[in-house]
């Protein structure tokens, strides 16, 4: 049976990701049963619309460049299983790329409420174009709102989640349009005495404040 909640709440980045069991494609499955792993939760509006079929597509291609950076990709909507397996048959029969991953059933909304997908602004029966990052101990990193009539860009998701895993692994930040290889932005010093020893050192000092250096592999 689902989780279930009675008030939409907004979930925030560096907390814990809320809880939830919830029926899906691939069978009954709840997030704890992915603690350890990087995971991608992101909704649509509906199964068989146009824009989330582009979507879904586009992450059934990068399905494999995520499970390489040790990330599960979970999908939801709030329609039911038997729509989510006729629409993921149909995207594979006319755009040829199968949908690997879960879609979860969120039928009573329970998930979308938790997590704050449902925005009676754009639509009372479906969810907004939401993605959540959640870390392996199942923290909220990072979270992309879109309207329902505009597409996601799949590859900026998966870049995103290479540079949270870049911090939290070696705490340094990334730029503007950062990709793999590129330099690593280091975080500023907070004391004077540091700052005196960032302008003196190895990396690539713009200023005390602004220094970047190589990306470890």
């Amino acid at each position: 049976m689902s989780e279930t909640t009675t008030q939409a709440t907004m979930p925030r980045i560096n907390e814990p990701a809320p809880q939830f069991t919830a029926p899906s494609t691939h069978g009954e499955l709840s997030l704890r049963d992915f603690k350890g792993k990087w995971v991608v939760l992101f909704s649509h509006p509906a199964d068989f619309t146009p824009v989330c079929t582009t979507e879904f597509v586009a992450f059934a291609k990068l399905t494999d460049e995520f499970a390489a950076i040790d990330t599960q990709l979970i999908g939801l909507s709030i329609d039911s299983v038997y729509s989510h397996i006729a629409w993921t048959r149909t995207i594979e029969q006319h755009f040829g790329v199968a949908v690997k991953f879960p879609v979860i059933a969120d039928l009573s909304m329970a998930v979308s409420a938790k997590y704050g997908m449902i925005h009676p602004g754009a639509s009372t029966t479906a969810a907004v174009r939401a993605v959540f990052v959640i870390d392996p101990e199942q923290n909220i990193r990072a979270m992309i709102y879109y309207p329902l009539t505009t597409g996601r860009v799949i590859g900026e998701v998966l870049r995103l989640v290479k540079a949270l895993q870049l911090n939290s692994k070696h705490g340094l930040a990334t730029p503007e349009a950062w990709q793999p290889g590129d330099k690593c932005i280091v975080p500023p010093p907070t004391t004077a005495a540091d700052a005196d020893k960032r302008v003196k050192s190895q990396y690539e000092v713009t200023d005390w404040w602004f220094s970047k250096t190589d990306c470890p592999k």
